[in-house]
Formats: C-alpha cells, structure tokens, sequence
C-alpha cells in the first residue's frame, strides 16, 4: 500500500472488534512512532502502551465515558515531555515543540494501523489529571492524546473536506489557492 492509498483510506475508527492486536502489529506501530521526526531528535513525548482492561476503564471515565477506549484492544497515550525540549528550546521546546513532536509521532500510529488493518482515532477529550493518574504520569508531562487501536468493526465513509480553493491560500491570507 502505498503513502497516498494509506492517507485515502485512512479514517477515524469508535468501534472494533474483539481480536487482538498481536504483538508484531503493536511493534510495527510503535517502530513508526519512534521514526517520527522531532525537533533537535530530542522524541520530547513518551507513549504509554495500555492493554490493562481495568486501566483501559480508567482511560474511557477520564474520556468523558467514551466507553469504545475500553473495548479497544490496545490504547496508547501519548505524553508531551516538555523537559526534553526545553534545555534545548526554551519556552518555544516546552510550549510547542514538544507538542508538536508528539502530534507527529501520534499520527505516524495513526496512519502505521492502516496497512495493518486496524484502525484507531485521536482522543483529545479528556480529563488531563485523571489520564496522567491512570498511567502514573509524573506532573512534569502531558497528556494530549489517547490514540485507541483495534481491527474495525465497520469503516466509516469519508468525512466531507473543505475544498483546496478554501483551505488554502497564495501568497496571503484571503488568497485563494487557484488550483482549488
């Protein structure tokens, strides 16, 4: 499969079945996490892998009770670090590279469960405290998102686009992009 099949058929899966995610497909997608590029190559996030059932519940409570988290097979959390950035960026490395790194690297697992057959989609609706204290976070890191992972038990049709003309623009804002 190819980057552009990868992309097109990519979509934001809620429901999976209940076969496993084994563990040469959780490897894969934890290889392309790790391949992700990173400001400096400083990786400024950790990726908590869960497969617990009980911290899975954990995770779907502290997601405002969106219980599909916990009949996913496997979650990931992903943590910004901002220490890792910071020594070397400053206040741009703890308030935006390392969320940047993480949304990356978050997105390289996202798009890796395609090829495999699985699916996932981003979490971003959380409580922060409840999440960090279901993976033993430590206060110094973030989690900005939960990325559940499984086989699909359906696939969802493509969500409409804004059209080029719209998203884009030359040269400046209000220009719109002549292709589109």
């Amino acid at each position: 499969m190819d980057f552009f099949e990868v992309v097109s058929k990519r979509r934001s899966v809620r429901s999976y079945t209940k076969d496993p995610v084994t563990e040469d497909e959780l490897k894969t997608v934890l290889e392309a996490v790790n391949a992700a590029p990173s400001a400096g190559n400083l990786q400024a996030y950790e990726v908590v892998v869960v497969t617990k059932a009980s911290t899975k519940k954990k995770l779907a409570k502290a997601a405002l009770g969106q219980n599909f988290i916990a009949e996913a097979p496997v979650v990931l959390v992903f943590l910004a670090n901002p220490r890792r950035s910071e020594h070397e960026y400053g206040i741009r490395g703890r308030e935006l590279y390392c969320l940047l790194d993480l949304a990356i690297a978050a997105e390289h697992a996202h798009l890796s469960c395609v090829p495999l057959g699985l699916s996932s989609v981003w979490v971003g609706a959380f409580s922060e405290e409840a999440v960090a204290e279901a993976v033993s976070a430590p206060p110094y890191m973030s989690p900005i998102c939960l990325l559940p992972i499984g086989r699909p038990r359906q696939i969802p049709a493509p969500a409409p686009r804004r059209a080029l003309g719209d998203l884009v623009h030359k040269e400046r804002v209000g220009e719109g992009w002549p292709g589109g």
